[in-house]
């Protein structure tokens, strides 16, 4: 029951528009709509993100698959909870698990289709999805102890990030020095390769990065201080 009373923080650019916009749509679903198809939805979407990057490996235009599968992601996966919300029927344990569960696997499709492309390094995207693993357990712990479940990071969040790839995918596709774009450095020898994806993946880790260590040690601290050391125990 921690799960029910745990505060929802979203401080995102987007949240003030975004949230009256998916109250108006779940108002205005059909009866026979249930989140649990929002759900499946949103993980199709995920899977079309993912396929549209990898099939840019025939033709970059198939970024606009991608595109597309970002905002179909977005459309289920925003409109789940807001349904529920909206007709009064939240399951907050069925959900809790349901949404988190599923989170990991979208993100797998988006990631995975991302390494597969000729526009992004494999290690980069995996690299991206292990901080982004981090940050979901990160945000799950603080759910039970904080009663708190944090969705944006520096007026950020998952609307903003989705935004930000359909920009850089209808860029890459119409300016053609994206396209081509590449670079080189040496790692222990090695030569790794890298392209625009791979650029702004990296901009994306370090901010992710950041974020989690900045939480990471701050969080950190409170508990310490509201847990502190028993003299007894500082004894032994």
């Amino acid at each position: 029951m921690e799960i029910k009373h745990s505060k929802r923080i979203q401080t995102s650019v987007l949240n003030g528009i975004e949230k009256k916009t998916l109250v108006w749509m779940a108002e205005r679903m059909p009866r026979w709509v249930s989140s649990d198809m929002m759900t499946v939805i949103g993980v199709i979407g995920a899977f079309l993100c993912g396929l549209g990057f990898f099939l840019t490996n025939y033709s970059i235009y198939w970024l606009w698959l991608s595109c597309a599968g970002l905002v179909i992601n977005w459309f289920g996966d925003s409109l789940d909870g807001t349904i529920a919300r909206v007709r009064n029927q939240q399951r907050p344990l069925y959900g809790y698990y349901l949404d988190h569960n599923i989170d990991i696997v979208n993100e797998a499709f988006m990631f995975l289709g991302a390494g597969l492309s000729p526009l992004m390094n494999l290690s980069v995207s995996v690299m991206c999805y292990a901080v982004y693993l981090a940050l979901t357990v990160y945000v799950s712990i603080n759910a039970h102890l904080k009663a708190e479940f944090k969705l944006t990071y520096g007026k950020m969040g998952p609307t903003e990030f989705r935004a930000i790839i359909i920009i850089a995918n209808i860029l890459i596709m119409y300016i053609p020095a994206l396209t081509s774009f590449s670079g080189s450095f040496t790692y222990f020898g090695k030569t790794i390769e890298y392209g625009i994806l791979d650029a702004i993946g990296i901009c994306i880790l370090a901010l992710l990065t950041i974020i989690y260590l900045i939480s990471f040690i701050k969080d950190g601290l409170y508990f310490a201080k509201i847990d502190p050391l028993k003299k007894n125990e500082q004894k032994g």
